[in-house]
């Protein structure tokens, strides 16, 4: 078990946190890039801790700001976007993608008040469809492009509902070998569905080793199929690399504040080539639906909905100094260390690990991963449970 104060530490992504400053070194994904499709679209977005608003300029350039004008505190979300910068819609104080206050409506015309404003200001960047932001410090680390996003073949993206859960549990939960078994295997046969016979084979053995990017956790499953994973990389600080029936996943867990955490994955199907693009292509974007009963309760019939239970059944901020960890748990406790130790390399003034800086080196980064299906994906299809991002309910492909 943690400590109350080990578990603040751990659990905490706001400004001012020693976990906050960990978190804003690394680039995060906060929406689809067709969320910003039309010229003059303005979008509200949180991440770790901080409401902003990210737009997109006639010219196709992206501007993030803090949320609330520093005039009178009205939100930018209301704003209108012109050809240099988005203008607050209470007063008309307008403000460029780097912060600057360009304009002053009412100030008299030699007033210099609009020099000595400036609003704060994130990079943001558009990757495969997503829209990227850094929240960290000067020099800006480069997006690292993953094989999923940048080599050829066909994407999806999934926007997953908000989980009502801290961003801790999900990555935790990734480092969690055993809990397929009963929460999604055993889970789907106690429902009568197909789909779980992957992950009910018996295991016979899982371990967990580092590697350049996080960690890495492999199982062997004996029975009828005996299988050897490759292993499942958890790529440091908070992403998962998956297999899943169209091909290899990566799964982002985006702290968005200290009680709530946006997963999104970008899913991708080889076509062979092994030439990394320059500007993918925007995928398709779907949304999973509220993964809850029309009665409001857990929908258990994927793994995302048996997750989302697991998730948020243990409290927005799970009170770690009440659990039992056992042998099982080791890879839970590495992933812990890890992140404590890489806490402490920034209190120290130093780089945490994954940090990329050469463009060469970002130019693809590639992964082995094991080859099993996802059985989620069959029973989302079925009960219709994606959705795109611009219409309802979306059925079998």
């Amino acid at each position: 078990m943690l400590s109350k104060e080990e578990n603040e530490l751990l659990t905490r992504a706001g400004p001012g946190t020693p976990g906050g400053a960990l978190l804003r070194r690394y680039w995060h994904p906060i929406c689809p890039a067709a969320d910003l499709a039309a010229e003059t679209a303005v979008q509200r977005v949180q991440l770790l801790g901080e409401r902003l608003v990210v737009f997109r300029l006639p010219d196709g350039q992206y501007g993030l700001l803090d949320e609330h004008c520093p005039h009178r505190g009205v939100s930018l979300r209301y704003g209108f976007v012109e050809d240099d910068g988005l203008r607050c819609a209470y007063h008309g104080w307008k403000f460029d993608r780097d912060g600057r206050c360009l304009e002053q409506p009412f100030e008299p015309a030699s007033s210099t008040f609009k020099d000595r404003i400036c609003q704060r200001a994130y990079r943001v960047r558009k990757l495969c469809g997503l829209l990227w932001a850094y929240l960290g410090p000067e020099p800006v680390p480069l997006i690292p492009r993953w094989d999923v996003l940048v080599l050829p073949g066909e994407r999806r993206i999934d926007v997953h509902p908000v989980l009502e859960s801290n961003w801790l549990s999900p990555m935790e939960n990734s480092m969690d070998t055993t809990h397929t078994y009963y929460l999604h295997a055993m889970m789907l046969q106690k429902l009568g569905l197909p789909g779980g016979e992957y992950y009910a084979r018996p295991i016979e053995d899982y371990g967990f080793e580092p590697f350049e990017w996080g960690l890495l956790k492999r199982r062997t499953y004996g029975g009828p199929q005996p299988e050897v994973e490759r292993g499942h990389p958890v790529i440091f600080p908070n992403v998962l690399r998956v297999p899943s029936r169209m091909g290899p996943a990566i799964h982002w867990r985006v702290p968005l504040n200290d009680a709530q955490t946006l997963i999104v994955e970008v899913n991708w199907q080889p076509d062979g080539n092994d030439e990394p693009l320059d500007e993918p292509p925007d995928p398709e974007v779907y949304r999973l639906s509220s993964l809850r009963t029309p009665d409001g309760d857990f929908d258990l019939a994927s793994f995302p909905g048996q997750d989302k239970m697991a998730y948020e059944t243990s409290g927005p901020i799970f009170d770690r100094s009440r659990e039992h960890v056992g042998v099982s748990d080791r890879g839970i406790i590495m992933y812990r260390t890890l992140l404590r130790e890489q806490i402490e390399i920034v209190r120290q003034g130093g780089e945490p690990m994954g940090i990329i800086r050469d463009p060469e080196q970002n130019r693809v980064i590639r992964f082995q991963t094991s080859k099993g299906p996802a059985p989620d994906e069959w029973a989302l299809r079925q009960r219709g449970l994606l959705a795109d991002a611009s219409s309802g309910a979306r059925g079998a492909r």
